[in-house]
């Protein structure tokens, strides 16, 4: 920077390199324009034309009532075909998998679940799946309690639905249905997405089978809108 460049491209250029620097990674909220204009010692109009030229080189996006934040890279293909796995998935699109588990637990089964799977108590297994750390989905796969009563302790040790019905002797599954809709991020869901409220949601909904046909999973999968890029391959084999 020379001495006649202003002192917002001067704030632009630092706040620049040290996403470069992945100081604030992809998808981080960057500090308010409060914070910032204390850090830089200027007004937050300053800031705002900071923030401003990062947004047009396409750096950062505001998101209204949330704040601004580092821009996702390009959504991710995820194949929906016959078989679906997350991890493959993430993983072909080049970013790193990974998993955090919010519930496992056993209870009657509502009539949605009842109606797919035909049973009247389930086992629920329920999380948040990450690529590179960035929340991708919010899922719920729901399972017949009966027929796997060692389901939720295999899921607990393995965190892995392929594995741990694996254990259970069902070494493969398939899709036997998926619905995709569209729908709006709200509360807890936007939170656990980390996108604003009001935020695009792909909303999927699924029975996978056995070889021979019988159920054995119903899931429900949120994924954040601009992270992913859902891909119907029906006869796609992802084992």
């Amino acid at each position: 920077m020379t001495r006649k460049d202003p002192v917002w491209a001067a704030i632009a250029a630092t706040l620049r390199g040290e996403i470069a620097a992945a100081l604030y990674p992809e998808g981080a909220k960057l500090p308010t324009e409060a914070a910032l204009a204390a850090r830089f010692g200027v007004n937050r109009h300053t800031v705002r034309h900071a923030l401003a030229a990062l947004a047009e080189e396409g750096l950062v996006v505001a998101r209204r009532g949330a704040g601004v934040f580092v821009a996702a890279a390009p959504p991710a293909d995820y194949a929906i075909g016959r078989r679906v796995r997350f991890n493959q998935n993430i993983a072909a699109s080049g970013r790193t998998p990974s998993r955090r588990v919010l519930r496992i637990e056993t209870r009657p089964a509502d009539p949605a679940e009842a109606a797919a799977l035909g049973v009247d108590r389930v086992h629920v297994f329920e999380g948040v799946s990450f690529g590179d750390a960035l929340p991708i989905c919010v899922f719920r796969s729901v399972f017949p309690a009966e027929r796997f009563p060692a389901l939720p302790e295999a899921l607990a040790r393995l965190s892995s639905v392929t594995a741990a019905l694996a254990e259970q002797g069902v070494a493969d599954y398939f899709r036997a249905s998926t619905r995709v809709t569209a729908k709006i991020a709200r509360g807890p869901r936007a939170g656990l997405l980390q996108v604003a409220e009001g935020a695009p949601i792909l909303r999927t909904e699924a029975v996978s089978v056995d070889p021979a046909g019988r159920p054995v999973e119903y899931g429900i999968s949120w994924f954040a809108g601009d992270r992913v890029a859902l891909t119907l391959a029906p006869d796609q084999d992802r084992s």
